[in-house]
């Protein structure tokens, strides 16, 4: 980029925390009659106007997502008009932003994760698009797209939301061993990161019921209940998401929820006729091209391939477990799920690996 356009497009970018404005504020002027009454001036002319959809827009991991934006005038206007775009990426209280993308007519730059991942898709009048590709965990959240017109600033939100599972976890050493920081390294070392407020919610809509209280991404800890029973806040409280609030990110210690999406890859189930420790299935499955496969990957394939398999088998955290998508006899409980053995210090068992496409 020739260094006079980077430099407008750098600090275009680096105004993420406040409106855009050009040394002040353009909007809403006072009129002189003293009436303290307002009236707006659009210096155009006309009154710029962002659009993007009201409902969530929904991907999966590896996926490659469009989050739409137009803009337009009313009165509409005609001609070219050199408008400035810029993308960022909210925290759901809004109190944050991180930068994405901003672009000057078909000159653009993306930022941080994104580079390389984030550009517009204009293929119609007025269209300030952005398209992720290869979306990652990270990238489920709130969007603004901002159009800038000269002194005319307007934005709007889209709310990108990853089709996945949440799953609650807790570490070899058992139960409440995890601070908050260390529940995020647990979520990641499983394919999977710390599940928001809203996705745990939709799970318990969906019929998630756990009374081992965890970490969400806000740094609070919660836990979702169906049935409500007496060690799980008590027999007098209806069901919903119990919660202790905000937590010590570093001194209280709870288990975690952790969200998964859709894989990239497939987990198949490998076994000798006498059963293998944790380090032969890890050999195991690397003579086979693969790897051992990580809890999240399981939890992922039993909820979006159908994975079914009556057999026990290790993973990579040390834990023994298996998917059953039919319930039957001598499958475990009646309803499908997820079956653990938990961490066994010893014993023979098969091994869940998995291999990218």
């Amino acid at each position: 980029l020739p260094l006079l356009l980077e430099a407008t497009l750098l600090r275009l970018a680096g105004g993420s925390h406040h409106p855009f404005y050009n040394g002040f504020y353009y909007n809403h002027i006072m009129n002189d009659k003293g009436n303290g009454q307002e009236k707006v001036v659009y210096f155009n002319g006309a009154k710029l106007v962002v659009e993007t959809p009201k409902d969530p827009v929904y991907s999966s991991n590896g996926a490659n997502v469009t989050l739409p934006c137009h803009y337009h005038y009313e009165p509409d206007l005609e001609g070219k008009h050199k408008i400035r775009i810029k993308w960022s990426k909210l925290r759901d209280d809004y109190t944050k932003e991180q930068d994405v993308l901003v672009a000057i007519g078909k000159t653009y730059m993306a930022f941080g994760d994104f580079r390389g991942r984030a550009h517009l898709h204009q293929a119609g009048r007025r269209e300030a698009s952005l398209v992720v590709s290869d979306v990652r965990l990270q990238d489920h959240g709130k969007y603004r797209c901002e159009v800038i017109d000269g002194l005319e600033d307007e934005s709007d939100v889209v709310d990108l939301r990853l089709q996945g599972i949440v799953f609650p976890y807790q570490p070899p050493r058992g139960q409440y061993r995890l601070n908050f920081h260390e529940a995020e390294r647990a979520c990641q070392e499983q394919d999977a990161i710390l599940a928001t407020f809203n996705q745990l919610f939709q799970a318990w809509s969906e019929g998630l019921d756990w009374c081992n209280a965890g970490w969400l991404a806000d740094g609070t800890v919660q836990y979702p209940i169906r049935l409500p029973r007496k060690p799980c806040g008590g027999l007098h409280l209806a069901p919903g998401i119990r919660s202790y609030g905000p937590r010590h990110r570093h001194l209280h210690r709870f288990d975690a929820f952790c969200f998964s999406s859709a894989l990239r890859g497939e987990v198949f189930y490998l076994d000798r006729p006498a059963g293998m420790t944790l380090e032969e299935a890890k050999q195991s499955c690397q003579d086979v091209g693969a790897e051992i496969a990580r809890v999240g990957q399981l939890y992922s394939a039993w909820k979006f391939l159908g994975l079914d398999r009556c057999d026990a088998g290790w993973l990579a955290d040390g834990s023994v477990r298996y998917p059953i998508a039919k319930p039957r006899a001598n499958c475990g409980p009646a309803e499908p799920g997820v079956r653990s053995f938990g961490f066994p210090s010893r014993g023979r068992f098969g091994v869940f690996c998995y291999k990218e496409r």
